[in-house]
């Protein structure tokens, strides 16, 4: 048996790599079962589990098994399986769900997508187009309406757990305004005005997606009277004048529609004004595996890119922003300190 101490021989390791899509199925088929919240704090047998989500127990200790090799659950030696720090993350209710993440990576049409890759690697474009006869999103909004639905519960998953550490991050004590540009539901406006009780808000965002901002930001909601929510797409305008501009995770289109965001908030902001750029880096250690992935996920459906902190560097630059400073917002995330320069 292998074990931490005893790697498997690099032959073993690909063979194992090329069947990635079985262990990525098998946290899928986990996560739609729901067997991370039918099994509870204590070791149950299969046949138990099987009952609770309606299953065949031989072939759910099969499916069990394959993920306990990845940590993912644990085999006991009395048959049980209980759960592991991994296997709580696909848990609906786990503070820190990872489970609706999960689900949108492995979304039907990423299955018709990977197979190819080497064409958009080829042309350098997206194969969405081709697959579908029009581009992600309208596919995803008209024909997908419950890979839609993922898409935006594993968005407001990721902006809630990543908001409270941009919150922490910057110190924006001697700005009276923030804006959010294209900034969702609002999570990241919301910690910021908890933590600055004297500071106005903004929220830019296409209007399907901030008709859906979050109640306390909403008329009726404790912020209510301290934001202005403002439906539009950031490429063609930023109808919004604030002290500092937050941009983050949506600099991943093509290059043209970076750079028009970009233009757009220089001249929304004027000269001296804050900008902070907010991205998972694909040369960023810590998360190299998880972000590479999300580059090639990106090259298949939108024809974007994760950046490097070289291309973002080369990007904001261009636009003509100055470089301030760059940081860690956590293990995925880098924040780059920008201003209009005068």
């Amino acid at each position: 048996m292998t074990t931490a101490q005893t790697a498997p021989p690099p032959s073993m390791r690909l063979r194992e790599l090329v069947f990635g899509a079985a262990c990525a199925a098998a946290l899928r088929a986990s996560a739609r079962l729901g067997v991370p919240d039918a099994l509870g704090d204590d070791p149950m047998s299969v046949e138990d589990l099987a009952a609770a989500v309606k299953t065949e127990p031989r072939p759910l200790r099969r499916l069990l098994r394959a993920l306990s090799c990845y940590g993912v659950f644990a085999e006991r030696p009395d048959g049980t399986f209980a759960h592991t720090e991994m296997s709580r993350l696909l848990r609906e209710d786990d503070p820190n769900s990872l489970r609706y993440i999960a689900l949108w990576c492995t979304e039907p049409w990423t299955w018709d997508a990977w197979p190819k890759l080497d064409e958009a690697v080829r042309t350098g474009k997206n194969v969405v187009q081709e697959l579908y006869g029009k581009e992600f999103f309208p596919y995803l909004n008209e024909d997908a309406p419950e890979s839609a639905d993922v898409f935006n519960r594993a968005m407001t998953t990721s902006s809630e757990q990543s908001a409270r550490d941009v919150a922490a991050l910057l110190d924006l004590s001697g700005s009276a305004s923030m804006a959010d540009i294209g900034g969702g539901q609002g999570h990241v406006v919301a910690s910021l005005l908890d933590k600055y009780p004297s500071m106005q808000g903004s929220l830019l965002d296409l209007p399907r997606v901030v008709e859906n901002a979050v109640a306390r930001l909403r008329p009726g909601g404790d912020l209510a009277d301290r934001v202005r929510i403002v439906p539009g797409d950031v490429r063609e305008a930023v109808p919004v004048r604030a002290d500092v501009y937050i941009i983050k995770n949506i600099l991943e289109w093509d290059d043209d529609s970076t750079a028009r965001t970009l233009r757009n908030v220089i001249e929304a902001g004027g000269p001296g004004t804050r900008v902070v750029v907010i991205e998972n880096l694909v040369d960023d250690t810590p998360s190299m595996r998880f972000s590479t992935a999300m580059d090639l996920l990106l090259l298949l459906n939108v024809g974007g890119a994760k950046h490097t902190t070289d291309s973002m560097v080369g990007r904001l630059t261009a636009a003509g922003l100055v470089v301030d400073d760059i940081s860690p917002v956590n293990p995925y995330l880098h924040a780059f300190d920008c201003h209009v320069p005068g």
